[in-house]
């Protein structure tokens, strides 16, 4: 399996700097987001070009890495519409230029009413919610089967797909062969459920099957009662439950670490290959 990282977590550079960081640890590919991991790189549309793709495609091929995904985050249901309008037509450029990257997907989450602060509300578990999401992403994939691009959707316990379930609900309106899933277990958990990790993973593989196209791998500790992300490695995500499966049935899914930090990273990335290697 290939195992690579947001890139952005080693901070914000030019793209030779942050390919030679990253193969430094011994990932095979990035989840590239522009604007935080490139100097000068813009988060508004209108600043991309083939030529501009072609060139990070380069600078990180010539370490030997693939682009997994390039991240174009953006809150569907955000109260400020002109800055919907303007995301939208942001993720829409990637969809164009996605083949120019050679990257593997567009992705994004699903948004939250708390608008930049992406928490739970509860509104975003209204029916109001999931239309105004598939509406935005449904207009999206058609764009895809436009460009010949890819959409990777992701949920998380405080957006508006807050549950396996309701995303699954989501991507099977949408009815296109362009959209996949990213799993994110640590993003679907609450200070009430983690225990059930396990059965969350298990739940995300029956209802996503081999459309599951990204797993970001994380670990996490509690403190206080509370659920805190920690280094890959030392934390009570059951790696030891899920990787074998995720093997046997997600071999050509890639793993992304998210949310590391750069100097936990080597000894994360060697716990994951060894858990790998080992079943």
């Amino acid at each position: 399996m290939k195992i690579g990282v947001r890139v952005h977590d080693f901070g914000k550079s030019d793209a030779k700097t942050l390919a030679k960081k990253a193969k430094e640890v011994g990932f095979d590919g990035v989840q590239l987001v522009l604007n935080k991991a490139i100097e000068g790189e813009s988060g508004l549309p209108g600043t991309l070009s083939k030529e501009k793709a072609n060139e990070f495609y380069n600078a990180f091929k010539s370490e030997g890495l693939d682009i997994f995904m390039l991240g174009a985050y953006f809150n569907p249901v955000h109260s400020d519409k002109n800055k919907v309008s303007q995301l939208t037509e942001k993720f829409r450029e990637h969809l164009k230029y996605m083949n120019d990257f050679h990257a593997g997907f567009v992705g994004s989450e699903t948004g939250s009413f708390n608008d930049d602060k992406w928490t739970y509300n509860p509104l975003n578990r209204t029916e109001e919610a999931f239309q105004e999401v598939k509406r935005i992403f449904k207009d999206l994939a058609n764009s895809a089967e436009e460009y010949n691009g890819k959409i990777a959707l992701e949920g998380a316990f405080g957006h508006c797909m807050w549950e396996p379930k309701r995303l699954k609900r989501l991507v099977d309106e949408i009815n296109s062969d362009t959209v996949y899933y990213t799993v994110d277990i640590y993003n679907y958990l609450s200070n009430e459920n983690y225990m059930n990790h396990t059965q969350i993973f298990d739940e995300c593989l029956e209802l996503f099957k081999d459309r599951i196209v990204i797993f970001h791998i994380k670990d996490f500790v509690v403190e206080d009662g509370s659920i805190k992300q920690c280094c890959i490695g030392k934390g009570i995500m059951n790696f030891d439950y899920m990787l074998p499966i995720i093997k046997a049935k997600c071999p050509n899914a890639y793993l992304v670490f998210e949310g590391s930090k750069p100097e936990d990273m080597k000894f994360s990335y060697d716990f994951i290959t060894n858990k790998l290697a080992n079943c």
